[in-house]
């Protein structure tokens, strides 16, 4: 049997004091990850203003590693444009966390997966937004 996992003092701070726990009420950029039936579920919740993000939340109900990338990774994206915040991925939380054990690699995952999705959500509320108001113009016009 393995001993106990180890885990690095940045992840130990995170998981002990999470920054950005909550949800941003009244914002369209939310998005879950994980299965909250086997195990670690995430919620992410992003402020988007213009094309930064400026405020970044998360929810999460897991493991040491689930928590503490959740917390690492709002970190990472708050002040960020979109573009950037959608190239994060787990391997960069990982190394901001200073490392996880093999075995919650995983637990990572889950931080970028979330994030991604709001995301794209967003996307795609823009572009509804976008086509209705085209809609709009073209039936105000006579």
């Amino acid at each position: 049997m393995d001993g106990p996992l180890r885990y690095s003092d940045t992840v130990l701070d995170h998981y002990r004091n999470p920054r950005n726990v909550g949800e941003i009420e009244g914002v369209a950029a939310v998005a879950q990850a994980g299965d909250p039936a086997t195990g670690d579920v995430l919620r992410i919740s992003l402020k988007i203003e213009g094309s930064r993000i400026a405020e970044a939340r998360f929810k999460a109900f897991g493991c040491t590693a689930a928590i503490a990338a959740g917390s690492m990774a709002t970190t990472l994206v708050a002040g960020t444009s979109v573009e950037e915040a959608e190239r994060l991925t787990n391997l960069d939380v990982v190394r901001a966390l200073g490392g996880l054990p093999e075995s919650k690699i995983e637990c990572s995952v889950l931080a970028e997966q979330a994030i991604r999705e709001a995301l794209r959500r967003h996307r795609e509320r823009l572009q509804e937004r976008d086509k209705e108001a085209m809609r709009c113009r073209s039936s105000a016009s006579p």
